[in-house]
């Protein structure tokens, strides 16, 4: 998927390993896990392709983190906004010396003598070829190709350790995972349903009439229906936001200056002002597209994001985080580049190791849980608990698919990646993480309705687009938090039994809130057009958390933080209810839209002001 450069630690450690022991001896399979469809084994990797192993270490107390991550995200609990500092996470999450010194004896055995760590050092970095990988772990690497883009992986589906040290090791990656982080977007198809479909509503009330309607919607809109316009900023140099780019995307800035002049011409200073960080050599840059990146299509995603949150948070500080992109081939040992690294934990070793972030992060990507082995996604999981713990909101989009299926409405990649082909509903990750908070999307006005757009539908533009539904479902790998305890069981029951056997009615259900995702206004290539999905409708809901954040912050209180706790407990209360819609995916009628929480559109739409009443400041 996206592949790493550099060594990604804060402090690169030189590390000469001791003792060694015999390597060779009491291996056992560690972690088998069947390639997904459409990945096709194209033949044994070069043992002279570079890999960049990261070493998944078992983290010493880490439920003892999640209990801490509790107490400070629960309004009713004493320590509620007390989160903890970036050195008592990683004291908390260490691993044990006797682990480490196990693990470093088996590295040298190997002739394995410099790694790099994480900040916690419960992940190790090494940079070795495929050869030696495949005697570190008693393993053949092969190439697999995927049959949509063509790109290309070293993976190994199947590796081993030394018995002794299964304990001590969660994960190592890039081996078993095949996760490719795909855009939330527009997908565009022929036969056009004539525009506008059934389910769009114009506003009627003359507030919104003026700002709002339903061929394109821009932050005045926004500002207006979630009652964020007259709100002045009071914290806004120590109240931040950032958002996320992979697959190379990248926020042009002259885009972003055309598109403020337009809609909000007093922010129109944003567009040079909001800060790259790139990250394992991640793109950045200050000029317009060139010929070449706009063939592409390169940077919708990055332009929707950067101008719905300059557009609705001006003058907060924006940080646009750029982490390197998918490889489209296998890079050898002379190119020096590893490839496949998965981007949320190069992104999340990255921004661990800092001691100061944006409070609310907002990311547009996702993939099907299923690609991912399950003990890797749980340590990636675990590293936005982290995040969470030190009172940084950490916000996903829920996908664009409907019911389990980020792909589109394609009955047959609704399967199970078990080699059984069972059809059933694909939960998405990161979204099915427990530790995040997931936005599903709404369209129209007076009543806003659950996203839900036809296959092969006309829209306002005058192309063509394809099924879109605010994604939803169940994750196979997490089960249900305790915080969703009182809502969705109740809505799994109200289901009375429809797509029994789809979906894992005990697991984590997503999404847990919902904001405008059809047809926004952004300016690319220097055009102004329109795009849609929860990848529109994530970046609007993060920056009014980061709105809230600033009226808490002006008082002297935490900000919201790991925020699905307050949210279920009391939190809802300032969100409008979505009662209609309709959701689809899979070429089914997917989750039903209904009163109170639902898995389509969460507990529903923000009320700006009843959030920064709740959470505790004046309005």
């Amino acid at each position: 998927m996206l592949g790493a450069s550099i060594l990604l630690a804060v402090a690169a450690v030189h590390a000469v390993f001791a003792s060694p022991i015999e390597s060779r001896t009491a291996y056992a399979v560690k972690e088998t896990h069947r390639a997904p469809r459409k990945w096709t084994k194209m033949g044994r990797a070069s043992g002279e392709s570079i890999l960049h192993l990261q070493i998944g270490v078992k983290q010493g107390q880490f439920d003892e983190l999640e209990r801490h991550l509790y107490e400070v995200s629960d309004p009713s609990h004493h320590r509620y906004g007390q989160h903890l500092t970036h050195e008592e996470v990683n004291e908390l999450i260490k691993p044990t010396d006797d682990a480490l010194d196990l693990i470093h004896e088996w590295l040298a055995a190997n002739g394995i003598e410099y790694a790099t760590y994480s900040p916690a050092m419960d992940w190790i970095n090494i940079q070795i070829n495929v050869m030696t990988a495949e005697r570190l772990l008693d393993t053949e690497y092969f190439v697999f190709k995927h049959e949509g883009d063509g790109t290309e992986l070293i993976r190994a589906p199947e590796w081993s350790l030394p018995k002794h040290l299964h304990e001590h090791v969660d994960a190592i990656q890039p081996t078993t995972s095949f996760m490719r982080a795909m855009k939330r977007s527009d997908l565009a198809t022929p036969d056009p349903i004539p525009w506008p479909y059934p389910g769009l509503t114009n506003p009627k009330s003359p507030e919104l009439k003026k700002v709002c309607n339903i061929n394109g919607t821009t932050p005045d809109c926004f500002s207006t229906l979630y009652k964020t316009k007259g709100y002045v900023q009071k914290a806004a140099g120590k109240n931040k936001i950032g958002f996320n780019n992979f697959l190379g995307e990248i926020p042009i800035r002259p885009d972003t200056k055309q598109f403020l002049g337009r809609y909000k011409p007093n922010a129109i200073a944003g567009a040079s002002e909001y800060k790259f960080v790139d990250i394992a050599g991640g793109p950045s840059q200050d000029t317009g597209l060139t010929p070449a990146q706009a063939e592409s299509g390169i940077s919708v995603e990055a332009n929707l994001d950067v101008q719905t949150i300059i557009g609705m948070t001006f003058p907060m500080p924006v940080t646009a985080y750029s982490t390197n992109g998918t490889p489209p081939e296998i890079p050898d040992a002379a190119a020096g580049d590893p490839p496949g690294n998965e981007p949320y934990l190069v992104w999340l070793n990255y921004v661990l190791g800092q001691k100061s972030l944006p409070q609310v992060i907002s990311t547009s990507y996702g993939d099907d849980e299923q690609t991912i082995p399950l003990d890797y996604a749980k340590r990636v999981c675990n590293g936005f608990a982290q995040l969470g713990a030190r009172g940084i909101s950490v916000v996903f989009g829920s996908g664009d698919g409907g019911a389990g299926d980020i792909a589109g409405n394609d009955a047959s990649v609704c399967v199970s990646n078990d080699g059984k082909n069972t059809f059933k509903f694909i939960a998405s990750f990161p979204p099915s993480c427990p530790f995040v908070t997931t936005v599903g999307a709404t369209q129209g006005f007076e009543p806003e309705t659950a996203a839900s757009r036809p296959a092969n539908s006309l829209g306002p533009d005058g192309n063509v687009h394809g099924f879109y539904a605010s994604g939803s479902g169940f994750s196979e790998y997490f089960p249900r938090p305790s915080y969703q305890d009182r809502v969705v069981p109740a809505y799994v029951k109200s289901l009375k039994g429809e797509h029994k056997g789809l979906f894992n009615p005990e697991g984590r259900g997503y999404p847990d809130i919902a904001a405008q995702g059809l047809y926004f206004d952004i300016v690319w290539n220097s055009t102004f057009t329109i795009i849609s999905g929860t990848s529109a409708a994530c970046p609007l809901m993060a920056s009014i958390i980061a709105l809230t954040n600033d009226a808490l912050l002006s008082e002297g209180k935490a900000p919201l933080g790991f925020l699905n706790p307050w949210l279920y407990s009391k939190g809802y209360e300032a969100f409008t209810d979505i009662t209609s819609g309709v959701n689809g995916g899979c070429n089914t009628t997917g989750f039903p839209v209904q009163k109170g929480w639902d898995a389509v559109t969460g507990f529903g739409t923000p009320i700006f002001p009843e959030m920064v009443k709740l959470a505790g400041c004046k309005w």
